[in-house]
């Protein structure tokens, strides 16, 4: 589905990432949460080595044909990691969450291997997210890996925006809907006529105002 971004679409993406990252982490046993933090933004505990992990989540929403771009991050991010760690006792960690095409991916690893695939550079270092470096990702047991599908059975456009919301209505509430706009294309007689009441020499609309008993007193 082609990307069109809100205006706190990076905002967002940022807390999407931070989340799915939590998710999965607790979905496979970790106790962990989410932090306010300059430098780490989760910290978690690993059932299988009992380290506890300071994690600084980098998130990107990538449109199309910009699916292998890097994922900066810069040498004062790396430096906030690296102090708040030390400051809470954690081991420094970094997710990276990159939403392109159909499929969001997770990475996980700690800092010093991050920095030893990719070394600080003058600006800092980046994540790399082109097909070559995702086939060594995937053989590189530091790197703890997730991924998943995303698919729009349905979704808005321009053109069946209505009819999608007029389709979604129950039955009788649809039916009801239908039977009105049949009525808008047929002309109703009128209740009375007052041209017809006037050739009959009776006043206009007689039978429409017609009593049958007096009114009470």
């Amino acid at each position: 589905m082609k990307i069109n971004k809100s205006t706190r679409h990076a905002r967002i993406t940022r807390d999407f990432g931070e989340a799915v990252a939590l998710y999965w982490l607790s979905k496979c046993g970790f106790e962990c949460a989410r932090v306010d933090h300059t430098g780490i933004d989760i910290i978690a505990r690993n059932p299988h080595t009992e380290e506890t992990m300071g994690i600084s989540v980098k998130s990107r929403s990538r449109i199309e044909g910009t699916e292998e771009a890097v994922v900066s991050i810069p040498n004062d991010h790396l430096d906030r990691a690296d102090a708040a760690c030390k400051a809470f006792g954690c081991v420094p960690y970094f997710a990276i969450v990159v939403d392109a095409g159909e499929t969001v991916r997770g990475f996980i690893l700690p800092m010093l291997h991050l920095l030893t695939l990719f070394p600080r550079a003058k600006s800092g270092t980046g994540w790399k997210m082109s097909e070559k470096c995702l086939s060594q990702y995937a053989a590189d047991p530091k790197i703890i890996a997730f991924e998943f599908k995303t698919k729009a059975t349905r979704w808005w456009t321009a053109n069946n925006g209505l009819r999608a919301g007029r389709d979604r209505l129950p039955d009788g509430v649809r039916q009801a809907a239908l039977s009105a706009k049949r009525l808008e294309c047929v002309e109703l007689a009128p209740a009375f006529s007052p041209a017809a009441d006037k050739s009959a020499g009776k006043p206009p609309h007689s039978k429409r105002f017609a009593r049958s008993e007096p009114l009470s007193r």
